[in-house]
């Protein structure tokens, strides 16, 4: 298991046409297993995820995002595809379904580029076009 730096860059675009963004550096672990890579860090404040860590599954065609904490939510980016799953906070249970638009990777020896365009809708009513940056580096 190695230390490293997580960068995490999100937009959400909400049907008015308000855009939000959240920039979180943090640090975390990664290490491969059987052709996945696998990145660990705990969310902030920041991020609005406070005490959820997160888990990243880097796979040859697609990646994983799962958090568990105060928030739990299983989701899987793959390329024109649409996956289905549910996002757990403590004040109830949401359907979500997330439609990847685009999606761009890179695992190339200590550094791993992960990009998606996505739209999220919840119980079936879009509520919003996403996209996640996530660069992963060895600390120096």
């Amino acid at each position: 298991m190695r230390e490293v730096l997580v960068k995490v860059i999100g937009t959400q675009t909400d049907a008015g046409g308000e855009e939000s963004r959240v920039e979180v550096v943090t640090r975390g672990t990664r290490h491969e297993k059987n052709g996945v890579s696998y990145v660990a860090y705990h969310e902030s404040e920041v991020s609005g995820m406070d005490g959820a860590k997160t888990l990243l599954k880097v796979f040859s065609d697609h990646f994983v995002v799962v958090r568990q904490g105060l928030v739990e939510q299983n989701m899987k980016i793959s390329s024109d595809q649409k996956c289905d799953g549910q996002y757990i906070t403590p004040y109830g249970v949401m359907n979500i379904s997330v439609d990847t638009k685009k999606m761009d990777m890179v695992v190339c020896g200590d550094y791993i580029s992960l990009y998606a365009a996505y739209d999220l809708a919840i119980d079936d009513q879009w509520q919003s076009a996403n996209t996640l940056t996530v660069s992963v580096r060895e600390e120096e």
